[in-house]
């Protein structure tokens, strides 16, 4: 089904436009010179999964939470207004948090999925061309998980500001490098920290299923980022470096703000004014947008894109400390976490079948 009856408000277009300018390179040597490449398209090959069998889509959510994150995780926990509300009025907010973040993934995911085909275009080398196929696969199935679970939930959302800027912006540059930087490392980085916030502390299983077989596929698509920028940014000028720079720093910025979350609060009839000013100056909220960029900031350094003036604004950001994390151990978490899901998955299945063997 479409989901035009299912968004909060009427959207005003059904499809948004994008002019694009970039070459399509064509590759006659057809290296396979980077093993690196080729070892995660090999990856991206085998790890393909059907959502429709892989997830157990006949769970019903939780009207009332649908994601299971406790209520002390709802960012205007302890707003005076929103603590004065009964369970059912806070439960209804939950819902259209839930059906809020999952709606911005699933326009995230098919911004990716655009994305990714344009890497395919444009990119120079016959290796990553191979890959980004592969990761064009993983975002329509993104796309159709997200929508799926959005659909369970019942309720949607129009992309937000923030990320429709960026969007516009990646989509336009006509640079190949400026794709992955802005997808494979802003939009991405920042999508699996937030996956990681519901795979974690949510207890519904269908969510958090949902988050750990995306964020599998997303630690391939990050490590894929990291293997050609870390290579090809030591080539430019500094010139070049810094433009890449105020853009990450720009970028960063923006999708700080998009977790305002305005149009629920709009939606719901909340006070706008008392909700951001709850939200800029509540000790969790803080904690939460700066855990976002626990992703980002490693890979910024890992790719060389580590100047001055990045520092400088990632200090003031409050996010420069997550600089000397081990992104490639947190990404190994990422791969287990789902196996752990499927294993469980295993399990119940077996013992299902047991106990119909045992009822014949």
């Amino acid at each position: 089904m479409a989901l035009d009856p299912l968004y909060a408000n009427a959207i005003e277009d059904s499809a948004w436009e994008v002019p694009q300018d970039f070459e399509a390179l064509f590759n006659w040597q057809y290296s396979d010179d980077r093993k690196d490449l080729l070892g995660l398209y090999s990856k991206g090959k085998t790890m393909q999964w059907d959502t429709d069998a892989r997830i157990d889509w006949s769970h019903e959510l939780n009207p009332d939470n649908p994601l299971g994150i406790p209520i002390e995780y709802f960012p205007l926990y302890g707003a005076d207004f929103f603590m004065r509300m009964s369970p059912k009025e806070q439960g209804e907010a939950l819902r259209h948090q839930a059906a809020w973040s999952n709606s911005q993934f699933l326009h995230g995911e098919q911004g990716a999925l655009i994305c990714s085909a344009k890497i395919v275009t444009n990119v120079p080398d016959t290796e990553a061309k191979f890959y980004a196929a592969t990761q064009v696969m993983d975002e329509a199935r993104h796309v159709e998980t997200y929508k799926k679970l959005v659909e369970k939930i019942g309720l949607a959302y129009p992309i937000t500001g923030p990320l429709k800027t960026l969007l516009d912006q990646v989509l336009r540059d006509g640079r190949w490098d400026m794709t992955y930087l802005g997808m494979q490392v802003v939009i991405e980085g920042l999508a699996l920290a937030a996956f990681a916030n519901i795979r974690d502390h949510g207890t519904d299983p269908l969510a958090s299923a949902v988050n750990a077989y995306v964020m599998q596929d997303e630690a391939r698509h990050v490590a894929f980022g990291r293997l050609a920028l870390r290579e090809f940014y030591p080539q430019l000028t500094q010139h070049e470096r810094n433009e890449r720079e105020e853009f990450l720093i720009e970028a960063c910025y923006l999708m700080r703000d998009r977790f305002q979350n305005k149009e629920v609060w709009e939606t719901l009839g909340y006070p706008m004014k008392e909700c951001l000013e709850y939200l800029e100056n509540s000790e969790g909220m803080k904690m939460f947008r700066t855990n976002l960029f626990s992703r980002i900031v490693p890979i910024v350094k890992d790719i060389g894109l580590w100047g001055e003036k990045i520092q400088h604004a990632y200090a003031q950001m409050g996010i420069l400390g997550f600089a000397n994390i081990d992104i490639d151990a947190m990404q190994a978490n990422d791969m287990a976490v789902a196996e752990e899901h499927d294993a469980r998955r295993a399990h119940v299945d077996e013992m299902m079948e047991l106990g119909q063997s045992a009822a014949e």
